[in-house]
């Protein structure tokens, strides 16, 4: 099917993307920032966020054949169209409810933005494979432009949720964002140029799930332990921290924490986005060999893991809070953060190599559904470790993930 142009369509898929994105960051900080000021403990936090993990995996299993069998455009809108039903919905929210019924209710809600987040995150890597010029890096290129992007706007999203938890208050905020996501859909609607691929033949089952190709199977339990190392302290751990340690217990001083926490986090997002977005020219030349680039995401792989085991060394011999152990944290965290990001730029140029182009729609959303596996073992692990053994325990936990991830890269060059 013919693209107009693909420049055009690139850019529009991007631009939905953004949005989402913007949305889903501000989402999970009012989420996480409300129930913590309303003293929800740090599991009863991370079972907030569970359901949006477990429905990226389901979703990404189903979305692939989905987007196979209707095009990339319908499960794009469909995204979309989700994340402003599940806003709406979470603005039902009544402070009256028990805490068993408002944790049932958010986690529903989150469900469904779960779902969103994986048909708007497939559809838009999927379309660059078919999109992207061939030959002289322009995949690698045009991946790292949308990955690095995203998740700078979504690391704005943090910031944003943040400031209108502060300022706003969380419902007139929930509507707020619903309103402007209904805005940027009506459009993507009106401007995503007409034929944007991703339709297979029409012979194909809905089995075959699994890649045939075990390079795509080993670099998607590499993400899986990747994003688990991240998630374990970014989800909870850290924020219930710095919350702990920077307010006051007052009004005033829960606002300034949630601008301080935000800050950190958005800083974070945005930063390891521009490391993405770069991640081609820290990696060396244009059109290097496959093999070349898999063997660079093993060293990578390998230098992040003794970062989380040093900082939660520091934590440990801390005992209580104190400011070093703050400027460690963020330092240590950004560098993490930093390493972070080139591992995943080359995972997500890597899954597109591998792929094939008859099948990506599912070797993609296999690969994702391994990527939200990793974020629900990491939600978990992240309230489980913090309540039982605090900032340190949380900490080498990452620690353990990040090694997992590395012993599964090597599968990619020793066999």
């Amino acid at each position: 099917m013919s693209i107009g142009n693909p420049l055009r369509a690139y850019a529009a898929v991007t631009a939905a993307y953004w949005a989402f994105m913007l949305s889903d960051g501000a989402l999970r900080m009012l989420v996480l920032l409300h129930f913590n000021g309303l003293g929800f403990t740090p599991v009863q936090l991370a079972w907030l966020f569970l359901l949006y993990e477990v429905a990226g995996i389901v979703t990404n299993l189903a979305a692939g054949w989905l987007a196979a069998r209707f095009g990339l455009a319908a499960t794009l809108y469909g995204g979309l169209a989700l994340q402003i039903g599940a806003l709406i919905a979470l603005a039902q929210l009544d402070p009256g409810w028990s805490v068993a019924a408002s944790v049932a209710f958010v986690m529903a809600v989150q469900g469904v933005s779960g779902v969103a987040k994986d048909l708007a995150k497939m559809s838009s890597k999927s379309a660059v494979k078919l999109l992207a010029p061939e030959g002289d890096g322009g995949l690698f290129r045009w991946v790292a432009v949308l990955t690095g992007s995203k998740n700078a706007v979504k690391g704005l999203g943090f910031f944003l949720g943040a400031a209108l938890l502060a300022l706003a208050g969380f419902h007139a905020a929930v509507w707020g964002m619903a309103a402007v996501l209904a805005v940027i859909l009506t459009a993507v609607v009106l401007f995503l140029p007409a034929g944007l691929p991703g339709r297979m033949k029409s012979d194909e089952a809905w089995g075959g799930w699994r890649s045939k190709d075990k390079r795509v199977n080993r670099l998607s339990l590499a993400r899986l332990f990747l994003f688990g190392a991240r998630d374990v302290w970014f989800v909870v751990g850290i924020p219930v921290y710095f919350q702990a340690v920077l307010s006051d217990g007052t009004p005033e001083g829960r606002r300034e924490a949630f601008f301080l926490i935000g800050g950190f986090l958005a800083l974070w997002i945005i930063a390891y986005g521009a490391v993405q977005a770069l991640a081609p020219l820290l990696l060396g030349p244009k059109a290097q060999p496959e093999a070349a680039i898999t063997r660079k995401a093993v060293r990578w792989a390998g230098l992040l893991v003794p970062i989380p085991f040093l900082l939660a060394g520091a934590a440990w011999l801390a005992e209580e809070p104190a400011p070093w152990l703050t400027a460690t944290l963020i330092g240590g965290l950004l560098v993490f953060g930093f390493v972070f990001a080139v591992n995943s730029s080359v995972h997500s140029y890597l899954i597109l190599a591998y792929g094939s182009t008859e099948r990506i729609t599912r070797d993609v959303g296999f690969y994702y559904m391994a990527n939200a596996t990793g974020r629900l073992i990491g939600t978990l692990l992240s309230g489980l470790s913090y309540q039982m053994g605090g900032l340190p325990l949380c900490l080498a936990t990452a620690g353990l993930m990040a090694l997992a991830s590395w012993l599964a890269a090597r599968r990619l060059v020793f066999t």
